[in-house]
């Protein structure tokens, strides 16, 4: 499985760099059209065919929203803040990636960028060193991550599982148990019903309350 999942991210760490290589993040572009034509690219060269979940492109005041918002089409601008997540399907099995870039050389937005991927990592090296830990403990740690860099915390959630597509559900839909949330006391490190180790992506949704931008960082744990 761990081997499955790493060869997706990698497929998709792939995307993400092409999509930077190909020029695709120009201003003037609309979400949607970023949408498609990261789509058209994942087809063409990599055969990225499905997502298991919505692809999404937010652009500046939209960084702000959550995953379940769907907020009005928004332009890219010259000196502006987007991120992109993905979660392809590559060979059966879920990936999940999210990244963040800024057009311009806005100094707050480098830098919330920039707090969020190295809070990300901090994040990891924490978690590895657990013998065991609440998802509602680490969803804290991370409010207080961002706290700590002077942002506010923007995510309903701080991650979830992925595995083999479709990756396991909880028997009540509207369980929090498999997400990394303030109300999951689960232990992150007990396998799943069938024994196997479960394996999370840890995403990072740091904010800027004043100036309405976010920065977004997501991958495997």
């Amino acid at each position: 499985m761990e081997a499955a999942l790493l060869n997706a991210e990698n497929i998709t760490r792939r995307l993400f760099d092409a999509v930077e290589k190909n020029g695709l993040l120009i201003p003037g572009k609309t979400e949607e059209q970023l949408v498609a034509e990261i789509d058209e690219l994942a087809i063409r060269e990599f055969g990225i065919l499905s997502h298991w979940h919505k692809k999404i492109v937010r652009v500046g005041r939209n960084t702000m929203s959550v995953y379940n918002d769907n907020p009005p089409n928004q332009v890219l601008q010259d000196d502006d803040m987007l991120f992109v997540d993905l979660g392809p399907v590559v060979k059966g099995w879920e990936a999940d990636l999210g990244r963040t870039y800024v057009t311009g050389s806005n100094a707050g937005k480098l830098q919330l960028k920039k707090d969020v991927e190295k809070a990300w990592y901090e994040t990891q090296h924490w978690y590895q060193r657990q013998s065991s830990v609440k998802a509602s403990d680490l969803f804290l740690y991370v409010v207080e991550k961002a706290a700590a860099y002077g942002w506010g915390f923007g995510g309903e959630i701080a991650g979830h599982i992925v595995g083999k597509y479709p990756h396991e559900q909880p028997a009540d839909p509207k369980s929090v148990s498999l997400d990394i949330h303030p109300n999951n006391h689960n232990d992150m490190l007990l396998p799943d019903a069938d024994g196997n180790k479960r394996h999370w992506i840890l995403e990072l949704h740091f904010i800027d309350i004043i100036n309405r931008t976010g920065a977004y960082f997501e991958q495997l744990l």
